[in-house]
């Protein structure tokens, strides 16, 4: 799945929060590309705004980190 970030909208705000997604609720060009899962992961910005869309927990935490923001998980 290749999705841009948009961690730039949040540089003020340096948490952002992971939570699951479910992928039959993305819009149809979304769904297509997430190769067969139900579940993924979003990182999201204090404000709701979803920044990257990613495949699984892990790699939710560790894009976060990589970007120099602090995650946390939300349900």
């Amino acid at each position: 799945m290749n999705t841009k970030l948009d961690f730039a909208r949040t540089m003020g705000d340096r948490l952002v929060y992971i939570r699951p997604v479910v992928v039959a609720d993305l819009p149809d060009e979304v769904q297509e590309q997430a190769e067969g899962c139900e579940q993924i992961y979003g990182v999201h910005s204090s404000d709701g705004l979803c920044l990257a869309l990613v495949k699984d927990r892990n790699l939710a935490f560790a894009l976060a980190r990589q970007n120099d923001f602090s995650p946390v998980e939300v349900h």
